[in-house]
């Protein structure tokens, strides 16, 4: 390996060593202060590591991986995700009476994972950034295991998700069976065949791995596991989820489409859009029957798979600059309503059905507020991160001439408005009134340490600065994904 395969993995390797002195200095140093601050300073210092690694770009690392300008930027989103997880887990987690060393090693691992997904050129980094990412997940989502449903979600979601490996590994065997290499460009070149796309092994091997990745994704109809992890799960495991881990199997997606150009062949492009519909309905549809908001959250969060399936079957520059755009703004968004959730929260349970939010506002007022821009982005109102995301992906959809699904997701998101509104509507209802009179006890009357606050406010202001001025991230976007198409 040379000094420019070094300086180009010099990111990923920053987070594998930051997990390795974690590891070590956790044996002698019991110090939970101690470990979440080399926790962020392991992400620091791979997000000042990208800079550097991105005047060679693009550079192949051998045939695995590739590290461009385009999983450069999505390993930004996923540190810096990863970096915001962290400071609401100390939060959160300082309620807690348990070990808490091995979590932050964890979650280092997760984020590695996440990161050689986006960077994968081969199908032997796929599924190994894929495990690495899962495999830390079964312990994560169980980790506050005297939680209520906790063990119960995490069993779930390693049934299921080793099953969804099995399908993606026998995907993966057949396609290398029939044309005799695993690594994306090669593939390419030998699917673009008219013929290659009628040979049945490949087909069958690509609906495999459609299954798998659909596991992973929680799209209809490979979600049931998502409500009972998100709700199991603690409320940064749930964040995580339901960011890092999705957006990293978007940006790998993406970048498999493009170089198998699958998204052409009518069987694949009805597959997805199948998918794609159904998502919607279901996430939407489900989630109106809620009365716990972290399923709430959880059936939504399946819609809005569905609405990037729009700007990914859309294709082109525009589509993937969509996608990305989107990603941004629901990683802000979803990270500060289960950062909210989090904070919220006590030792006893955690804060999540409809009752507890209700009043919420004339108790916490500027937590009623926060959580408000949060779910007002998700719903795609004006002036939020949100609006601007499902408004390139329509764009991205109208451009391609996809009316049906636009329209879908047009129909959807007048759905999902009624749900998020009546979140919004109970936190600013009347108080409830115990027996004797009075307020009724709350949970939510603790107060969040400085990081943490500063931290969901700061998402706040980006929910908001991205819907008001979205140029300087809109054009880092457009420079990252010209290098995917033309490099």
């Amino acid at each position: 390996m040379s000094l420019a395969d070094l300086q180009a993995l010099s990111p990923l390797l920053a987070i594998a060593c930051a997990s390795l002195v974690l590891l070590m200095i956790a044996a002698f140093l019991q110090s939970h202060t101690a470990v979440v601050l080399l926790t962020l300073a392991g992400n620091a210092v791979a997000l000042a590591l990208i800079p550097p690694a991105a005047q060679l770009s693009p550079h192949p690392v051998g045939a695995l991986l590739m590290i461009d300008r385009y999983a450069l930027l999505y390993m930004a989103l996923i540190f810096a995700a990863c970096g915001v997880v962290t400071i609401l887990s100390f939060d959160y987690l300082e309620k807690y009476q348990l070990k808490r060393d091995e979590y932050y090693i964890l979650l280092l691992l997760a984020t590695m994972g996440s990161a050689v997904l986006v960077a994968s050129t081969h199908f032997i980094t796929f599924f190994l950034g894929l495990e690495l990412l899962t495999v830390s997940l079964y312990v994560m989502i169980a980790y506050v295991f005297r939680k209520e449903h906790s063990l119960e979600g995490a069993l779930k979601y390693l049934i299921l998700a080793g099953a969804s490996s099995a399908f993606l590994l026998f995907g993966m065997a057949l396609i290398y069976a029939e044309l005799g290499t695993m690594q994306f460009s090669s593939l390419a070149a030998r699917i673009a065949e008219e013929a290659g796309y009628r040979q049945v092994l490949v087909l069958a091997g690509t609906a495999l791995m459609l299954t798998g990745v659909g596991f992973k994704l929680a799209v209809a109809p490979f979600h049931m596991w998502t409500p009972d992890v998100y709700q199991g799960a603690p409320a940064p495991v749930t964040a995580f989820v339901a960011t890092v881990s999705k957006g990293a199997v978007v940006g790998l997606l993406v970048r498999y489409l493009i170089a198998f150009e699958v998204i052409r062949t009518g069987s694949a492009f009805v597959a997805i859009s199948v998918i794609a519909v159904a998502s919607m309905v279901v996430g939407n549809l489900l989630a109106l029957l809620q009365e716990n908001v972290k399923r709430i959250l959880a059936y939504s969060s399946i819609a809005h798979l569905g609405y990037l399936l729009v700007g990914v079957l859309a294709g082109g520059a525009h589509a993937v600059e969509a996608v990305t755009f989107y990603l941004v703004a629901y990683f802000a968004s979803t990270l500060g309503a289960f950062g909210l959730i989090g904070f919220l929260s006590t030792s006893e349970r955690e804060t999540d059905t409809l009752e507890d939010f209700r009043g919420l506002y004339s108790r916490r007022p500027w937590v009623a507020a926060g959580f408000t821009t949060m779910l007002l982005s998700l719903t795609g109102i004006p002036f939020t991160a949100g609006f601007l995301g499902k408004f390139f992906v329509i764009a991205a959809g109208v451009n391609s001439d996809l009316w049906f699904l636009v329209l879908m997701l047009a129909l959807n998101s007048a759905i999902g408005l009624f749900y998020y509104l009546r979140i919004i509507i109970v936190m600013y209802s009347a108080q409830p009134v115990a027996d004797d009179g009075g307020a009724s006890p709350t949970l939510m009357e603790r107060s969040a340490s400085a990081p943490a606050g500063a931290t969901l406010a700061a998402l706040c202001l980006a929910v908001v600065g991205l819907g008001i001025y979205p140029k300087p991230v809109i054009a880092l976007i457009q420079t990252a994904i010209s290098a995917l198409l033309y490099e």
